[in-house]
């Protein structure tokens, strides 16, 4: 008589830098709904704008942290660092020219996208710069 085993389950690892561009996704979409800027007509949704994009790309760093091939999950996590910066920044520097500081400030979601956008870019570059294994 022959006993039957179980089959065994190996759990995937991630790669170093997919646990930060998961916490950097989170930050992107929480960011995309929150306001961008606080003006004294009252505050402005990230989603009237360029949250719309950035809440794009948090899904696009989602499937970058759940992938498990190095370059698109690096691929990904770039995208979404490069659009990610970018955007709030512009935002701030458009409204700064525009009007300078009076009268408005930057709110919670552009500061947490643009945060979300620094830790995507950190995980990219722990993504691209592993060795191949061999």
């Amino acid at each position: 008589m022959t006993t039957q085993t179980a089959p065994t389950r190996t759990r995937r690892r991630k790669m170093p830098g997919q646990m930060r561009l998961l916490a950097a996704s989170a930050m992107i979409i929480v960011g995309a709904f929150l306001p961008w800027l606080y003006t004294q007509f009252g505050p402005i949704n990230g989603m009237r704008g360029p949250g719309q994009w950035t809440a794009t790309v948090g899904v696009l760093a989602l499937a970058g942290a759940l992938v498990p091939l190095r370059v698109p999950a690096a691929l990904q996590a770039l995208a979404a660092a490069a659009i990610c910066v970018a955007l709030p920044a512009w935002q701030f520097f458009h409204m700064a020219s525009l009007v300078g500081m009076q009268g408005w400030t930057p709110g919670p979601g552009l500061v947490l996208t643009f945060a979300g956008g620094v830790l995507a870019g950190v995980s990219a570059w722990q993504l691209f710069s592993l060795r191949r294994a061999g």
